[in-house]
């Protein structure tokens, strides 16, 4: 069974940074792309990075486009969404999921979330 556990959200000020970090087990990781989405109060899910199994590709969305960096290690299972110059409309709910193939976008098979704030 896959299990993806979100960590790392918070309250931050305007042009703060955040870490967020994800657990994941009960699939082969290191063979996995994965991805990071987010869900505003009131707004759909939104897709916002994608990183190749071996880390050496990472896709963005535009909304975040060079200020977010994704990472992972294959060692620990583990995936890293790093959030600079956050903005109001950054807040959200946080998700890492389980990509289905390389440069797939879905977030269906997701975590619980982690919420990120950013208020003054």
């Amino acid at each position: 069974e896959v299990q993806l556990v979100e960590s790392g959200g918070g309250l931050v000020q305007p042009g703060g940074s955040l870490r967020l970090s994800c657990a994941a087990s009960g699939f082969t990781f290191k063979l996995s792309a994965m991805n990071w989405a987010r869900q505003a109060p009131g707004k759909t899910l939104e897709w916002v990075s994608h990183i190749s199994s071996g880390g050496s590709v990472t896709l963005y969305a535009d909304s975040v486009k060079g200020r977010f960096i994704v990472s992972r290690d294959n060692l620990k299972n583990a995936l890293y969404l790093e959030l600079n110059d956050l903005q109001i409309d950054d807040t959200a709910m946080y998700y890492c999921a389980k990509a289905r193939w390389y440069r797939d976008t879905s977030v269906s098979e997701r975590g619980q979330g982690t919420q990120v704030t950013v208020s003054s």
